[in-house]
Order: C-alpha cells, then structure tokens, then sequence
C-alpha cells in the first residue's frame, strides 16, 4: 500500500512529514517574521491586516480565537476592538512564534487580556461553540488539511459566529501576475539568503502560495464545512482575499 503524500511547496512529501516540515520552516523565521511578511508584501501586509480586522465585525466582549496567531500581529489590532470585556486566544502550532508573540503582546500592555496556547488548527483543544469569531491570517495555506482545519473553525464557533482567514490567493490581472510571479521566484528568495541567511524558508513561503486554493475553491470548502454566507474580498488585485463564512 503506497504511502500518502502532500504538497509541500512544489515538492510531494509523505502527509505524515508535512507539519515538522513546516515547524522547521516557522522556527527559522520566527525572530524575523515581519521582515518576512515585509519582504513577501513589499510592506502592504501590514494595511492588508487593519483592513482585515477593521471589517472583521468582531465588537468588544467578544471571545476571539486568532490561529496561526504566532507572532501576535492580528491579536494586537484584535485587542481595541473586544475592549476590556473582550478575550483573544493566540493560537499556534509553533512554540517558537507564540514565544515571540507572547512577549510582544505583555510589551504592548495586555497583560491578563489574551493567552497563547500550542495547538493544531486540525483538532482544535476547544469545546464546541466557544468562540464569537475566528480569524487566521496567512497560516491557512500551511495547514496540512485545510478542509479539517475549516471544519474545526466551524465547530468551535457559537451560532452565529464568524471565521475570517486572510490568505494569499490568485492575482486577477495577467500583467500583474506576471510580475508578481517574477518577484516572488526570481527576487525574494534571494531576498531571504540576504537579511535572513535562509533561502530555502522564503522559497518554500512562496510556493505554498501558488499551491493554495483559488477564491472560489476555498470557497466551496468554507461552505462544505458548513458554514453560511460565505463570502470572499479581493485585495490589491487578488494577491490576497479575506474569506468569510457564518456559522447558523
């Protein structure tokens, strides 16, 4: 019986191997993760992230879980907007990024307000309808089976609950794919061995976003999990989407 396999990057690797294939590339960059997400957005990352929490609909009190949560960039903006009545859950696969966003947040002032707590998008520690929203950004495409990280998100959702994922996605405009493609293979993971000492890292990032679902496949997988309302914006030319899904 052949072994099952997944993509990692453009590269088929055993399903079994992905997630520490992963933990390795996250433990690499965690200390330079926002030069990282500079790097790969050329610094739009970060309006593309206020946009994201700024239309999330999340209100204070609410309870948010924010997976892939790591280095604490989308708790920080999260935190204003639940208020003090309000609680974020970080989330994440890799201790080495909730390291750095656990002390980035205490830096920040919140101390008592959020908590960071390993875990796998794909089985969630959480009862069912805990949460009044998720929202995860840019960690999807890492997840090993996103259809079970969906499913999960859906779950841990109370009736009438949010998921949010914020992701890189398939740009629209042929003139701009063409040089995004040219600057994503050609120039960034050179980028990467420059400032980072980590070329292989940065090309795997860049490859998993060419591997990642399209808007409307993902789509369709927001509403297999059964959520509601599913929908998805486009940003800066389909570069990035924010998805959205109801839970009923």
């Amino acid at each position: 019986m052949s072994e099952k396999t997944t993509h990692f990057g453009f590269k088929d690797v055993a399903l079994k191997d992905k997630e520490k294939l992963v933990g390795q590339v996250f433990t690499s960059v965690a200390s330079k993760y926002d030069v990282m997400n500079d790097m790969m957005s050329a610094g739009i990352h970060r309006i593309w992230k206020r946009h994201f929490v700024g239309t999330s609909g999340i209100h204070k009190g609410n309870r948010v879980l924010d997976l892939a949560g790591g280095t604490g960039d989308i708790a920080k903006l999260l935190m204003p907007v639940v208020g003090e009545s309000g609680h974020v859950v970080i989330g994440d696969i890799n201790q080495a990024m909730l390291d750095v966003g656990h002390d980035r947040m205490i830096d920040a002032g919140f101390f008592g307000r959020f908590e960071c707590i390993q875990m796998n998008a794909e089985a969630l520690p959480f009862d069912d309808n805990s949460f009044d929203a998720i929202t995860m950004a840019f960690g999807l495409r890492n997840v090993t089976d996103k259809q079970q990280a969906l499913n999960e998100m859906e779950r841990v959702l109370k009736p009438g609950g949010k998921a949010l994922v914020l992701e890189f996605s398939q740009v629209n405009n042929e003139i701009l794919s063409k040089l995004y493609d040219f600057y994503s293979f050609k120039i960034l993971p050179e980028i990467g061995q420059l400032v980072a000492g980590d070329r292989e890292s940065y090309q795997y990032l860049v490859e998993s976003i060419r591997k990642h679902p399209d808007q409307e496949t993902l789509k369709g997988m927001f509403e297999a999990a059964g959520m509601d309302l599913c929908q998805y914006e486009n940003l800066s030319g389909g570069m990035v989407a924010i998805h959205r899904g109801h839970k009923i």
